[in-house]
């Protein structure tokens, strides 16, 4: 067994793909029956209920003393409970955080904000192309400032436009 697996759960090590390594891993609180145990490895951060949150569909990471929130692209916002109680063992989730920060990181290739509706706007949408840990493949990903509608179709037009150059731009 490799350095890096030891302590980690069968249940987590029995899922990982050929090749995945782990990077990093740290004792949370977790509800009855799920691993006490959040787990980076090189293609996704496995949480204490058994899910594994892709690195390229994890946006915004923010850390507490007592929580680990993120978004995950088509799942919504997911937080996981870390042990922050004074009377516990500390625990030191730096290296966590360092981990998810850089594999995160990691998968965007491009990340553009423009503004909209005019140049000198507050509002406006966001660019972002990302690609999976060993992957080719990019994948774009289009935020609006809030308040911007969807199905304006000239909001459409513009992001079409500007993405289409972009990409030109970046050869992505």
């Amino acid at each position: 067994m490799g350095l890096f697996r030891q302590g980690v759960p069968e249940s987590v090590r029995a899922r990982l793909e050929r090749g995945e390594r782990v990077l990093a891993r740290a004792p949370v609180r977790a509800a009855e029956g799920e691993e006490p145990l959040l787990v980076a490895t090189t293609l996704a951060l496995y949480l204490p209920d058994g899910h594994a949150a892709p690195w390229q569909n994890i946006d915004q990471a923010r850390w507490t003393p007592d929580t680990l929130t993120f978004d995950e692209e088509g799942e919504g916002r997911r937080t996981v409970r870390l042990r922050s109680e004074p009377a516990e063992d500390a625990v030191d989730y730096r290296r966590m955080a360092e981990t998810v920060a850089e594999r995160v990181t990691a998968t965007i290739l491009v990340n553009r904000f423009f503004p909209y509706p005019r140049g000198d706007s507050a509002t406006g949408f966001r660019l972002v192309a990302r690609r999976p840990p060993g992957g080719s493949e990019a994948h774009w990903r289009v935020h609006l400032s809030e308040g911007l509608d969807p199905k304006d179709q000239a909001l459409s037009e513009a992001v079409s436009r500007v993405l289409g150059t972009l990409r030109d731009q970046m050869g992505v």
